[in-house]
């Protein structure tokens, strides 16, 4: 018996992604430009992606909720998370359901997350925005195709 004839994947169409560090886009995130994210990965079925964010010192993210949990992982600088400092080579889990303030960076920093949902970003009267896995496949076909027409 070939136990690796049975070990075969049913869809033949999974595989490994791999981005390398020259791959792939910062997009610019807000109106001064001190905040970029590369996407990395997104997946339909079950919600989750995954981007670098590279914020400059100073910058705050608005308020928001996970509507899905968050791992991050601080590849470098440091970040105000409420009362903790989350510095290079911390990881922190946040649960769906999680609200927060603002989270500001303290130095320049890039910070790795995965999401296993859509993220909710608010102000005191009204919803302003949402990051889910939908925008970041758009932004990944959109970086995709750029390097496509710059390849021909």
């Amino acid at each position: 018996m070939n136990i690796h004839r049975y070990m075969q994947p049913v869809d033949k169409t999974i595989g490994d992604l791999l981005v390398r560090a020259d791959d792939g886009a910062w997009v610019q995130t807000d109106k001064d430009g001190k905040a970029h994210m590369k996407p990395l990965w997104a997946n339909p079925g079950s919600g989750g992606w995954a981007v670098l964010y590279r914020w400059q010192k100073g910058y705050q993210a608005p308020a928001h909720k996970h509507l899905g949990a968050i791992h991050a992982y601080i590849i470098s600088g440091c970040l105000k998370l409420r009362d903790t400092q989350l510095k290079a080579g911390d990881y922190m889990y946040e649960a769906n359901g999680i609200i927060h303030d603002e989270t500001v960076a303290l130095e320049d920093t890039v910070h790795l997350n995965i999401a296993d949902g859509p993220i909710l970003f608010f102000d005191d009267s009204a919803i302003t925005h949402y990051v889910g896995w939908e925008q970041i496949q758009k932004l990944l076909n959109a970086d995709s195709q750029s390097r496509e027409k710059n390849e021909d």
